[in-house]
């Protein structure tokens, strides 16, 4: 008895027609399946020949290719049906992984949304500082020309003596800022941080691990679809290699 293998390779390469008493049947290989015109199989048990009577090796023959042609029918639906399930999973994999990159970019606009409001506060703190700065300037120094214009000809004096002393002490707010700046800028230097700097830094930690974690989640996906396509390749070669060998 031929295995399913000769089976198809049998069929695919000698049944493209068949003949059945008077009339003839033609036997379609589709992605349908096999379908026939004017052809109906109705199985039954060898005739046992009585004494003198001949043996009929078409009829024999006809049965088994009818045989045939039905374990071939079951074959194609089988792998059709295989067919069918990989595709289904291939589908699947897509959306999940639409899915996942739909939420990255959510992830990323809202991320960006929460930079764009960190951004504008400390614009608006430090707008409110300098207004403070230079308030608190334009107060000194109309407080020292008021007094220095009590004092007569000695205005230009104490004038002049104070825009020296401001000025070395702009110099020295200067350089205050400059090392905490540098302070700062070390790496997980949190010592400074008060309580809602420290809460930004905690957020802006817990984004990144966040973001290196998605994208550990796509590369592990990509791995896997990869994996995936290359063993169907691999059996669909195997499948053809052992047809093309029967033949």
């Amino acid at each position: 008895m031929l295995t399913h293998a000769s089976h198809v390779a049998t069929l695919c390469c000698h049944l493209s027609s068949a003949w059945h008493g008077s009339g003839r049947i033609w036997v379609l290989l589709t992605t349908e399946g096999v379908r026939g015109e004017n052809y109906l199989f109705r199985p039954s048990a060898p005739k046992i020949p009585q004494d003198g009577e001949k043996v009929d090796f078409d009829d024999i023959q006809k049965k088994r290719q009818n045989k045939d042609l039905v374990e071939l029918q079951g074959l194609i639906d089988a792998h059709f049906e295989h067919r069918k399930k990989e595709e289904e999973e291939l589908i699947a994999l897509k959306d999940r992984i639409e899915k996942r990159r739909a939420e990255r970019a959510e992830q990323q606009r809202v991320r960006s949304e929460k930079d764009k409001e960190r951004q504008a506060r400390r614009e608006e703190e430090r707008r409110i500082r300098e207004e403070s700065d230079i308030k608190k300037k334009q107060d000194d120094d109309a407080k020292k020309k008021s007094a220095l214009s009590s004092m007569g000809s000695n205005y230009s004096s104490h004038l002049q003596k104070a825009d020296q002393k401001r000025g070395g002490k702009k110099e020295t707010e200067r350089e205050k800022k400059k090392k905490i700046l540098a302070a700062r800028r070390k790496q997980l230097n949190i010592d400074h941080l008060n309580e809602d700097k420290l809460k930004d830094k905690i957020t802006e930690l817990h984004e990144w691990m966040t973001e290196l974690e998605s994208e550990k989640f796509d590369h592990m996906e990509r791995l896997k679809r990869q994996k995936y396509e290359v063993t169907t390749l691999r059996k669909r070669v195997e499948e053809l290699s052992k047809l093309l060998a029967a033949c």
